[in-house]
C-alpha cells in the first residue's frame, strides 16, 4: 500500500496549517507535562515531534526496555487534541551501546574514533549499528502502530549532520561494494577517475580505500564518487528505517528532516524525496545582510524539491539559537515573518526545535517556544499570536507553489566539485553565487524558482544555471534544447568545465556550453583577494576573471577596462535559434548581478508584478489551490511599506483603498481571482 502525502488525520478533520515543534518531556518531570499541553492548546499547537533523542530512555540497558513513560505521553497528547509525529530515536545511540560495540563509531579521514559526548556518533555502513538501531524502529512500530496520537514517523533526525563522511574500515568495504555496482569492471573505473595520473591505477576492487588523508590531493574522482557514496549510505540507512515503519503501518506517512540552509552540502537532497512520503526541512536564520534572502532561497528550494506539494518545517528558531559564533535574538516581528515566509514557499506545517528551552544540556541556549521566562514573555506572546494567524491561513493549507516566471538552477554535485582541492582558486563558493541570483531577482520583483539540476526547464522563460560546473553530455544537450525552442539561459564562471566523472571537457573552457555561448576560454584568470577588475558599465568584478574569445553571433554586453582583461567582453550574450544564451565571467556580487539580470531579463520579457517603488523591500509569492491563489507579500524591511496595485481580498494583513499596509517586517496574503486565460 502506497502511504499517504501528508499527516494522518482523523475522518472529517478540517484542513488546516499544523503548528508545533520537538516535544522532549524526557528533559522534564511529570509535573511539567500537564503545564506543557495546558499551553499547547493556548497557542494552537497540533502536532509535536516526540522521541527524537530518547533511545537511552526507552532502552536505559541491552535487555532492559522502558515505554510506559512514552505511553503516558502519547496518551496525555492525544487526549488534549495534539498529534504525534513520533522519531524512531536513532539519532544518538545510548552508552551501553557504543561501550559495547566501539565499532559502530564513525572515523575520520585522519583515522581518529569520533568518539560518544555529543550526538549522531554511528557509522551509516555500519552493520551492528543497523542491527541493533533497527530493532528498536521494530519496537517502537510494533508498540505505537494503533496508537490514536501518530500522525507520522519521523526517521532519526537531521541525517548526515555530523557524520555524513566516515571513513572507517565499514565504509570502505561498503564504498568498495558501492563502486562495483556503479563500474562493473576495474578498467572502468580507473578510467573514471583517471588513475593513470600519478601511478594510481588498481588492479582489484579490493585495493581502494576512502579518500583518507594522502601525502597530497587525493584523487579528485575519487573525492566526489566517496561523496555520492556517503549520500547513497545516508539514504540507504533511511530506506532501512522507513521499510520496517511501513511493514507495521503501511497508512502512516515516513518523513526525515532534511537540512536545506547555509552551507550544508554533504547531503544531495535532490533525490531524498523518493524515499519518503512527505518532504521536511530545518533551517535557521545566518546573521547577515542576505539573512531572508537566504530563507526564502532555502525554503523555496525545499519547495521545488517537493515538487511544488505542500512540505514541512520540522525545525526552526523563535529567537537565538547556541551553535553560531554569536548567536542574535530576533527582533520583533522576525518570528512571525521567518515563519510565513516558508509557508509562502510552500510549508503547511510550522514547527520549532524546541517546545520548552531546556535547562541543561548542549542547546539549553537556544530558544524554544517556551523560553526560560516561561510563558510570560514576549517569545511566547509571538507564538500564540502566530498560532492564531496559521488558524486564520487555513485556506491556504494544501495549495500548492505556483511556478514561477524565471528560474535557479541548483546542483549539488557542481558544488562538491567546483568547490574541490587542486583548482584554480579556493576562494568561490557555488551556494553565495547562486544566492547572488536569487537577491538580483529579489531586487527586481521577479519570482524566481529555484529547482534542483534535472528539474524539467521548458515552462520557465529565463534559466539562470550559475557556476554549473559539472555538465554530462545529455544535460548540455538539454540546455541546448531549452535556449533553442525559446528559452534564454544564463550561466557563468567555471561553468561547463568537466564531465560527470570530474574530467576536463577538451578543446577550451566553457567545454560542454562552450558552442551554445558561442565563447571560448583558453586560460583562466582568478583574482587575488584585494585584487578587482572593472567593466565599462561601471561594475566591478572579484574572485574570477576571464580572456573571453567570442564568435561573430556572440553581443558583449559588458567589457573589461582594467588591467590585461582591457577591451575584452565581461558579458556576453548569444541568440540561439528562438532563445538566447548568456554568460558572466567574473563575480558581480549582488549589486552588479541586478543590474546585468535587469537588462537578460527585459530581453528575455519579463517584467516585475511588484510596483517599482516596493521592488528589493516585498517579496511576492504565490500559492494555488485549483483556481483560488493566495499572493504572500513579505516585507523585507524594518519599516511601513505599502503596496498599490495587487487586488485580493486579505486573509492576513490589512487593504485599505487596494492599497496593502504592511507592517515593519509584516506579512500579508491575499485570496486573489484566479488568473485569466491565456
Amino acid at each position: 500500500m502506497t502511504a499517504p502525502q501528508w499527516l494522518r488525520r482523523p475522518a472529517g478533520a478540517a484542513p488546516r496549517i499544523s503548528f508545533g515543534a520537538d516535544y522532549n518531556p524526557e528533559q522534564w518531570p511529570r509535573e511539567v507535562w500537564l503545564e506543557d499541553v495546558r499551553l499547547m492548546r493556548e497557542a494552537d499547537v497540533d502536532v509535536v515531534s516526540v522521541g527524537i533523542f530518547s533511545w537511552a530512555k526507552i532502552q536505559p540497558t541491552a535487555d532492559e526496555w522502558r515505554f510506559e513513560w512514552l505511553d503516558e505521553v502519547l496518551d496525555l497528547l492525544h487526549a488534549n487534541g495534539i498529534g504525534v509525529d513520533l522519531a524512531t530515536a536513532t539519532a544518538s545511540p545510548p552508552p551501553w551501546l557504543t561501550a559495547r560495540h566501539p565499532e559502530i563509531l564513525p572515523v575520520n579521514a585522519q583515522g581518529e574514533t569520533v568518539w560518544p559526548g555529543g550526538r549522531q556518533h554511528w557509522r551509516p555502513t555500519s552493520p551492528v549499528f543497523r542491527r541493533y538501531s533497527l530493532a528498536l524502529v521494530d519496537r517502537i512500530a510494533t508498540r505505537y502502530a494503533d496508537h490514536p496520537a501518530l500522525v507520522a514517523w519521523h526517521v532519526s533526525n537531521e541525517l548526515g549532520c555530523h557524520n555524513v563522511y566516515d571513513y572507517s574500515d565499514d565504509a570502505a568495504r561498503a564504498f568498495r561494494d558501492w563502486l562495483r555496482e556503479r563500474y562493473t569492471t576495474i578498467d572502468a573505473l580507473n578510467h573514471a577517475w583517471g588513475t593513470a595520473f600519478w601511478s594510481q591505477q588498481y588492479a582489484d576492487f579490493a585495493e581502494i580505500l576512502p579518500p583518507r588523508l594522502a601525502a597530497t590531493h587525493p584523487n579528485p574522482t575519487q573525492q566526489l564518487d566517496f561523496k555520492r557514496f556517503s549520500d547513497d549510505a545516508l539514504r540507504a540507512y533511511l530506506r532501512a528505517e522507513r521499510d520496517v515503519l511501513r511493514r507495521h503501518t503501511p497508512d502512516v506517512p515516513v518523513t526525515t528532516n532534511f537540512m536545506i540552509m547555509g552551507e550544508t552540502k554533504g547531503m544531495n537532497y535532490a533525490g531524498w524525496p523518493a524515499d519518503v512520503d512527505f518532504v521536511s526541512n530545518d533551517h535557521y536564520v545566518l546573521p547577515g545582510p542576505q539573512a531572508q534572502d537566504e530563507l526564502s532561497f532555502s525554503a523555496n528550494l525545499t519547495g521545488n524539491i517537493a515538487g511544488g506539494r505542500p512540505w514541512f518545517l520540522m525545525e526552526h528558531s523563535t529567537s537565538a539559537v547556541n551553535w553560531q559564533p554569536v548567536n542574535v535574538s530576533k527582533k520583533p516581528g522576525e518570528l512571525v515573518r521567518d515563519s510565513l515566509t516558508h509557508v509562502a514557499h510552500g510549508a503547511d506545517a510550522v514547527c520549532f526545535f524546541q517546545w520548552r528551552q531546556s535547562a541543561a544540556g548542549a542547546e539549553k541556549y537556544h530558544s524554544a517556544m517556551v523560553p526560560h521566562a516561561g510563558p510570560d514573555s514576549a517569545v511566547f506572546r509571538s507564538v500564540t499570536r502566530l498560532g492564531a494567524t496559521l488558524r486564520d491561513l487555513a485556506p491556504v493549507a494544501g495549495a500548492v507553489r505556483e511556478k514561477a516566471p524565471a528560474a535557479i538552477v541548483f546542483d549539488w554535485e557542481s558544488w562538491w566539485a567546483a568547490e574541490a582541492d587542486s583548482h584554480p582558486t579556493n576562494r568561490i563558493n557555488y551556494r553565495q553565487e547562486a544566492l547572488d541570483w536569487y537577491s538580483a531577482f529579489l531586487n527586481l520583483g521577479i519570482r524566481a524558482d529555484v529547482v534542483p539540476h534535472g528539474a524539467p526547464l521548458g515552462e520557465y522563460a529565463l534559466v539562470v544555471a550559475p557556476m554549473l560546473h559539472m555538465l554530462s553530455a545529455a544535460a548540455a544537450k538539454e540546455l541546448r534544447t531549452y535556449a533553442e525552442a525559446g528559452g534564454h539561459l544564463v550561466t557563468t564562471y567555471f561553468s561547463g568545465v568537466v564531465d560527470e566523472h570530474d574530467h576536463i571537457w577538451l578543446g577550451g573552457y566553457p567545454g560542454a556550453l562552450r558552442d551554445l555561448l558561442g565563447i571560448r576560454v583558453e586560460e583562466f584568470a582568478p583574482l587575488l583577494d584585494a585584487e578587482i577588475v572593472r567593466l565599462d558599465n561601471g561594475l566591478t568584478g572579484t574572485t574570477w576573471s576571464e580572456r573571453v574569445d567570442t564568435a561573430d553571433d556572440v553581443s558583449a554586453l559588458a567589457r573589461y577596462t582594467s588591467g590585461d582583461l582591457a577591451g575584452y567582453p565581461a558579458v556576453t550574450r548569444r541568440v540561439a535559434d528562438a532563445g538566447s544564451a548568456a554568460y558572466v565571467s567574473t563575480r558581480l556580487g549582488t549589486a552588479g548581478l541586478t543590474r546585468v539580470l535587469g537588462d537578460l531579463a527585459a530581453a528575455a520579457g519579463l517584467a516585475s508584478d511588484l510596483p517599482a517603488s516596493v521592488r528589493g523591500q516585498v517579496e511576492l509569492v504565490v500559492r494555488r489551490n485549483g483556481d483560488a491563489r493566495y499572493a504572500f507579500l513579505i516585507n523585507r524591511t524594518a519599516r511601513p511599506v505599502t503596496v498599490a496595485g495587487v487586488a485580493g481580498r486579505p486573509l492576513l494583513g490589512r487593504v485599505a483603498g487596494g492599497v496593502v499596509e504592511l507592517e515593519p517586517r509584516g506579512v500579508a496574503v491575499l485570496h486573489c481571482a484566479p488568473t485569466p486565460a491565456p
